[in-house]
């Protein structure tokens, strides 16, 4: 999955109106609903209108949106959502992604804003983290983990200890 190499080279897109965003929440506690969709350039964080439009699916430009936020390169996003390369360029052309797919990539930038938000809102070292192994994960990478839901919740749960101090 994502090698560490592969990764720190890129920087999330600083100064973005997404990580703004985001950020700001974390900083001030609004982290209710869905806060982590700002990372993809949604605005809406209410469930319903979340789900309405991953049902009709998410357009390209969240996708890009999310690349950009994470710094983390199409292709270890496209692993992370399980989309192949060939149907990834397919989306592009087309413009929007299924509705699976579209649920994958809200799953994803949950468990990016979850760790940004253990991270303090840095990007950064959330970013650092997802990519390197976690002994209390078995050794395993969280990004690795989070291609399932099983294992993102597993993540999401890592993150909730250290957030309140539990040893993993």
């Amino acid at each position: 999955m994502a090698r560490a190499a592969e990764v720190t080279a890129l920087s999330p897109g600083a100064g973005t109106p997404d990580l703004g965003e985001i950020q700001s929440r974390i900083r001030t506690g609004r982290t209710e609903g869905h806060f982590y969709v700002a990372l993809l350039g949604l605005r809406s964080y209410e469930p319903l209108a979340l789900d309405r439009q991953v049902r009709k699916g998410l357009g390209y430009s969240t996708f890009s949106r999310f690349q950009r936020n994470t710094g983390l390169p199409a292709s270890i996003l496209a692993e992370l959502i399980q989309v192949p390369t060939r149907t990834l360029a397919r989306r592009k052309i087309e413009g929007k992604f299924a509705p699976e797919e579209s649920d994958r990539l809200v799953r994803a930038s949950r468990l990016f804003g979850r760790t940004m938000k253990l991270f303090e809102g840095n990007a950064v070292e959330a970013r650092a983290w997802l990519i390197a192994p976690q002994p209390a994960l078995g050794g395993r990478l969280p990004l690795e983990l989070g291609r399932t839901d099983v294992g993102a919740a597993e993540v999401e749960n890592l993150v909730g200890r250290l957030e309140h101090g539990i040893p993993s």
